[in-house]
């Protein structure tokens, strides 16, 4: 008889190939690649080296391409050759590449999931921290630098050392209208931004159950952001549902044999976990960063922390800090923070749901600051002008642009302005991400848009109807 396992436990088993000094050999079933990736493939150039499984890679531009005037050159001539060598080095290696020409091309964490690649018991890697959005499927799938990426190159196999298991179980009914990342951030918030340090964390409960695949993608995003090294949903209908009839997903028997064993992916009854933490989904309201980390979020109604207040010397001084540099006042209402942009977009928050939801709080309303859209896929962007969103954004008063990682990272011109205050629908709130002297509070998609019509940080029940 052997000991009840956790989810994480089975994926673990089913890639090791060996053991050693404490660490373990593990096979990669999946590796995306994308422009940043160059160093890589230099390395790899220098020892003679050859993509040892190339229909497993695939490579995508997203992370610096510029979301305005697609179909151009790219005026950054250092982005131009990221790009072109991009497309040099897949050509080479028979990598098949989802570029800027083609209809498929998004940010990488859009895509995979959404053209079938990422699938249920896959171990998936990408030189991206964010790569955790996969294991919405349950997939084992994390983030790896550039010598790793090279390793995999050229291996199709990566030494990891095994982290311990983490449970956040999160049981009834989210309100209406909170959603992931809400539930998301009241997590970091409560377990801190290195809460699941050494950990890889499973969701679970009935309140992760009901969330659409596009949520659970949220969510596990963001298990990176409360320091997990990576983020799994057990695999159910909802997950089956969403891969059906996708292009690189399985068809027909194929289909059907792969959900018999996709089924057994869950932890077992008795499995036992290095942490535990519990969640009440019911209580959770909508959520917002006021500092410089995702663990410095409050509820919408809440107020600015006072330093003088704090439990300890450090707390004090890391409070003041980060007011300080955000430009609030302590014991302000987040209610009462005004707002200069907003931006909605990133692996975190542009799917075609998101870009839906934001659109019903935007729609008959004028925006009272600028702000961009940027769909997480060009899929995304063709579904959404199907449906007429690019023009509720636009009467709106809203950019509507291509898809890349864009204000995300701040790049190409997709920029916060020093001391400038942006409503993002991102995954980080660090010091200058969206540019340098930018100030960003992370929200859900309903609650940018409701920010933009307010013209500062609202409350998206005070909107609703």
């Amino acid at each position: 008889m052997t000991s009840p396992l956790t989810l994480f436990d089975k994926l673990w088993m089913q890639h090791e190939i060996l053991q050693h000094d404490g660490e373990s050999l593990l096979w990669v079933d999946r590796h995306y690649v994308h422009e940043g990736s160059f160093h890589a493939f230099s390395r790899m150039a220098e020892r003679g080296a050859t993509v040892a499984e190339p229909e497993l890679t695939f490579g995508v531009a997203d992370h610096y391409v510029p979301t305005r005037g697609r179909g151009q050159p790219i005026a950054n001539p250092e982005i131009a050759r990221m790009v072109s060598q991009l497309e040099t080095n897949t050509a080479a290696q028979d990598i098949t590449l989802f570029g800027l020409e083609d209809p498929r091309q998004g940010i990488v964490h859009v895509i995979g999931p959404e053209l079938g690649l990422t699938l249920p018991g896959l171990l998936i890697v990408c030189g991206d921290s964010h790569t955790s959005t996969h294991g919405a499927f349950g997939a084992f799938a994390f983030g790896i630098g550039a010598s790793e990426v090279a390793h995999v190159l050229m291996t199709q196999t990566l030494w990891q050392k095994k982290p311990k298991r983490m449970r956040i179980t999160a049981d009834g009914k989210l309100a209406e209208g909170i959603g992931a990342k809400d539930l998301a951030l009241a997590i970091i918030a409560r377990i801190g931004a290195d809460g699941a340090a050494g950990h890889a964390i499973e969701f679970a409960g009935s309140a992760i159950s009901a969330l659409s695949m596009e949520a659970r993608m949220t969510l596990c995003n963001m298990a990176i952001e409360a320091g997990g090294r990576c983020g799994i949903v057990a695999p159910d209908a909802t997950t089956f549902d969403y891969l059906g009839g996708r292009e690189f997903a399985p068809t027909g028997d194929a289909l059907e044999k792969a959900m018999q064993g996709w089924i057994e992916l869950k932890s077992d009854s008795g499995a036992q976990f290095d942490r535990e933490v519990s969640i009440d989904a019911t209580t959770v309201a909508p959520f917002i960063t006021w500092g410089t980390s995702p663990e410095d979020a409050l509820p919408i109604d809440a107020n600015i922390p006072d330093p003088a207040r704090a439990e300890s010397p450090e707390r004090a001084k890391y409070i003041q800090g980060a007011v300080d540099y955000m430009g609030l006042e302590p014991g302000k209402k987040l209610t009462d923070i005004a707002i200069d942009r907003v931006f909605i977009g990133s692996c975190t928050n542009a799917r075609i749901e998101d870009l839906r939801s934001a659109a019903a709080i935007l729609a008959n309303r004028v925006c009272k600051v600028p702000g961009l859209v940027s769909p997480g896929s060009s899929s995304v962007k063709r579904q959404a002008e199907a449906e007429g969103l690019d023009q509720v954004f636009r009467a709106a008063g809203l950019e509507w642009t291509d898809s890349g990682c864009s204000m995300c990272v701040g790049i190409n011109g997709d920029l916060v302005a020093s001391g400038e205050r942006c409503a993002s629908t991102t995954n980080r709130n660090f010091r200058g991400r969206q540019g340098v002297g930018a100030r960003t509070h992370i929200m859900s998609p309903a609650m940018v848009a409701a920010a933009a019509v307010s013209g500062h940080l609202a409350d998206i029940r005070s909107l609703k109807g």
